[in-house]
């Protein structure tokens, strides 16, 4: 009588089991040691993975078939933004994020010893996973529109930075054999005149026998009606001379640089299209009212910032948790009676690189931002180290204002450290050194 009732409540807490498998990961610096137990099996796997996007996504598509694309409950140390960041991508796995404090005081409790190893760590990660479950707290996926927006704003960074990568290379190129086209361009590259310039002059020789008449007409079609700009590209064509006359360097040269005219063409009507898409979402989204007019944040910023924070408001608890999962946030290291910081490099790079661009675009238009870069240059401190003590300051502001829904305003921020009597609230307002003189 005993056994049956025994069975039946096994079968009864295997049937009520809302995921497939539990998966416990201990990120590392070069690769990542984890833990998986299927429910109802005693056998835990264990295994390494190494730090590549491309070797997790595949290992993801193996978890997703062997499983049949059922939930697989994630356990991962909460500080770990980049291993979270990478497995939001995926819709079958359900993240529940750790304190890392609660793994260490977990092991310290039963090994005595105190030693660390990951290893253990991923053991120790597991079983809090499977059997303290209910004291955690899972991480939920955002809206589909502000996750389809996420994605789309990363894509088109990596459009972005492909067309860059070319334009930097066909600059190269033409300054081994053409540097009269980076002059009459302006050195603007990007744009459709610059890429219809090199498919009809690919050459400087054919540029300089081109008609007057005939580089005019070009030029007006192209909405380019300046005298002065007329005036200059004529006489670099009639003036200038050829920087080599060697075949072989011009011949070469002239591929090259219509190769990457042509994939620099191809991408512009690609990233216009997304952009298109990234501000009609945006701009249907709920929450764009809280970053549509931050200072200098602009089309291409203010969706990578609500991509970023989404509608999720249980997700970051402090502003502290969003500068340590995006990266801003430094990380310290103390070795006996030393202390090092050191950049956080363990994070999602493109949501650290969305809030150093974010600061450095805010000097345009914001008066306290503006001057704490002037404060902190005029002491000496390097540009990129300000930028990024900049958007420290700037995730309190953003979370704080995410958090209480309410959207930023820059008077009522100025006259707040004007009250404290902050330093960057008032430093515009003081005689420049240089206008004493005068």
């Amino acid at each position: 009588m005993f056994s049956n009732i025994t069975m039946k409540s096994t079968y009864i807490e295997q049937t009520q089991e809302p995921y497939a498998a539990y998966l416990a990961i201990d990120w590392a610096d070069e690769k990542h040691d984890f833990a998986l137990q299927v429910p109802g099996q005693t056998k835990k796997e264990t295994g390494t993975l190494e730090q590549k996007p491309e070797a997790i996504g595949a290992w993801m598509a193996q978890l997703r078939e062997r499983f049949g694309g059922k939930q697989i409950a994630v356990g991962v140390e909460q500080s770990r933004g980049a291993l979270i960041h990478a497995l939001l991508n995926y819709d079958f796995i359900v993240i529940y994020p750790l304190h890392p404090l609660t793994v260490s005081n977990f092991r310290e409790a039963f090994k005595f010893s105190g030693v660390k190893s990951d290893p253990l760590d991923t053991k120790q990660i597991l079983e809090i996973l499977t059997k303290h479950r209910e004291l955690l707290r899972p991480l939920n996926p955002d809206t589909e529109e502000t996750r389809l927006l996420a994605r789309l704003v990363e894509d088109r960074r990596k459009m972005v930075d492909q067309r860059t990568s070319h334009i930097e290379a066909l600059g190269a190129a033409l300054k081994e054999y053409y540097p009269q086209a980076l002059e009459v361009l302006s050195g603007n590259l990007s744009s459709r005149l610059a890429c219809d310039f090199l498919t009809k002059w690919p050459a400087f020789e054919s540029f300089q026998h081109a008609k007057p008449s005939t580089i005019k007409r070009f030029f007006y079609g192209h909405n380019v009606r300046s005298p002065q700009v007329i005036e200059k590209v004529l006489k670099v064509a009639q003036n200038a001379k050829a920087l080599t006359t060697d075949l072989a360097i011009v011949e070469s040269g002239r591929h090259l640089a219509q190769s990457y005219a042509q994939m620099i063409s191809t991408l512009n009507p690609i990233i216009e299209d997304y952009e298109e898409r990234i501000q009609s979402l945006f701009n249907a989204h709920p929450e764009a009212y809280l970053f549509n007019k931050l200072p200098g944040a602009g089309p291409a910023m203010a969706p990578r910032l609500l991509a970023f924070f989404g509608t999720d408001r249980s997700r970051y608890q402090t502003a502290q948790n969003v500068q340590s999962f995006s990266g801003v946030a430094p990380t310290t290291r103390t070795s006996g009676n030393s202390s090092y910081i050191y950049m956080r490099r363990a994070c999602p790079k493109f949501e650290r690189q969305t809030f150093h661009e974010f600061s450095r675009l805010s000097v345009r238009t914001s008066q306290w931002a503006a001057n704490y870069v002037k404060y902190y240059t005029d002491k000496g401190k390097s540009y990129q180290t300000i930028i990024r003590a900049l958007a420290f300051k700037w995730i309190r502001i953003l979370f704080r204002c995410w958090k209480n829904q309410t959207p930023y305003n820059e008077e009522h921020y100025m006259a707040t450290l004007i009250k404290r009597g902050s330093i960057f609230a008032t430093l515009h307002l003081k005689t420049p050194k240089h206008a004493k003189s005068s």
